[in-house]
């Protein structure tokens, strides 16, 4: 009698790898698996548009300007309309790149689509910037859906993106913000990364490099990720490389139509968003310690110090070199930046591996529990948002 062949045993240091590891996205479209979440997705942003509209009919404000035509949005559609460069605007210095509140600060992109698609359909620019960004949210929504079930399965997946969409501040992916349009690029990008797609992971972060100057994290996880590659002699070493070579074009063309980095600095600077390590949010937090903030202060260091905690989970996780190197490199440009206190959720909102820690736990309990606490952090990010922009609103 013929016996059927048994399975070998498993390695042992098969058995040791990191769960998140093997974890393998079921077949089928990642758009098809993807919807459930986006449809998700889609509800959380609509509830948080709901109320902020019914907040401004009780107050007579106008819900549209606030989201196409405060802060950052009137410098991209500004942009949009007349370039970096136009007569009569002084308040740039003649030397390219040195100026106080310059327009330099902006990366091209955003302004580019608003000025293509406003070209094309008759829209205003902050109306164009309204559609980039709905659209940009809604493949990001689905990118990171598409990143997260390759590393920690369907279920982490769908509550990741929810809980990306009921962040505090998640009322910017509905703004004429670049916020949505540079975590979409991010999104994608790293998703090539994973898949070692080299040549799409590389202009995708190009595109990233047109878009925020944070796309340096981007940057950094494709070439840390193609050296672990070359070192490890995987095939297609052409393809590494072009990857790596495109991935910075953006961000580097920028930056030296601008004059080059010392002048970017100087620019930023200007706006009081330059790097310093952490030190002037270290005064910060130590001049309201130690006069009137003492609750400020205590608040930003919980903050802070939540934000190390999930970055220091996604290490213990073990998760994707590409998510590791990209989150890390994000989160210390975040708190080494010296913008003020209010930016630095909005400099953090691309940095969606942080919340993949607690996505996984929430995706362990019980349905209705994960149903109740995802319900309970979208009716909070809805009133946030609502208070946030009738009042100091988004840096």
């Amino acid at each position: 009698m013929i016996q059927r062949p048994t399975r070998p045993p498993r390695a042992p240091e098969a058995a040791a790898r990191p769960a998140a590891r093997l974890v393998a996205a079921p077949g089928g479209s990642s758009l098809r698996r993807a919807l459930p979440a986006l449809g998700w997705f889609t509800a959380v942003r609509a509830a948080g548009l709901l109320v902020l509209a019914a907040w401004c009919a009780a107050e007579r404000r106008s819900p549209h300007q606030l989201l196409s035509a405060r802060w950052d949005s009137l410098w991209y559609s500004d942009i949009a309309r007349h370039g970096y460069h136009w007569p009569g605007y002084v308040a740039t210095a003649t030397t390219r790149g040195a100026g106080a509140r310059s327009h330099l600060a902006f990366f091209p992109l955003l302004p580019w689509l608003e000025r293509g698609i406003g070209a094309l359909t008759g829209l205003a620019p902050a109306d164009a910037g309204l559609a980039v960004s709905a659209v940009a949210a809604l493949t990001a929504a689905w990118g990171i859906h598409t990143v997260a079930e390759r590393s920690s399965g369907r279920r982490a997946a769908a509550v990741l993106v929810v809980l990306w969409a009921a962040l505090p501040i998640g009322i910017l992916l509905s703004m004429a913000y670049s916020e949505a349009l540079f975590t979409a690029l991010a999104a994608w990008a790293l998703h090539g990364l994973l898949r070692g797609h080299w040549l799409r992971a590389g202009l995708l972060t190009a595109l990233a490099g047109l878009t925020r100057v944070s796309a340096v994290a981007l940057i950094a996880a494709v070439w840390v990720c193609a050296a672990a590659a070359l070192w490890e002699r995987r095939g297609g070493w052409p393809r590494i490389l072009a990857g790596a070579l495109l991935a910075p074009a953006g961000w580097l063309g920028y930056v030296l139509w601008t004059g080059g980095p010392v002048a970017y600095l100087r620019v930023q600077g200007a706006w009081g968003n330059g790097f310093d390590g952490g030190w002037a949010y270290g005064r910060y937090i130590w001049r309201q310690l130690s006069g009137s903030g003492l609750l400020t202060g205590a608040g930003v260091l919980v903050f802070v110090g939540l934000v190390l905690w999930a970055y220091w989970c996604c290490l213990r996780r073990r998760l994707p070199l590409a998510l590791l190197v990209y989150t890390g490199v994000l989160t210390a440009l975040a708190l080494g930046a010296q913008a003020y206190f209010n930016s630095k959720p909005r400099l953090l909102l691309p940095a969606f591996p942080l919340l993949l820690p607690l996505a996984l736990y929430l995706a362990g309990l019980r349905p209705a529990r994960t149903t109740a606490v995802l319900a309970l952090l979208a009716l909070a990010s809805a009133v946030y948002g609502a208070i946030w922009l009738l009042g100091p609103g988004p840096p």
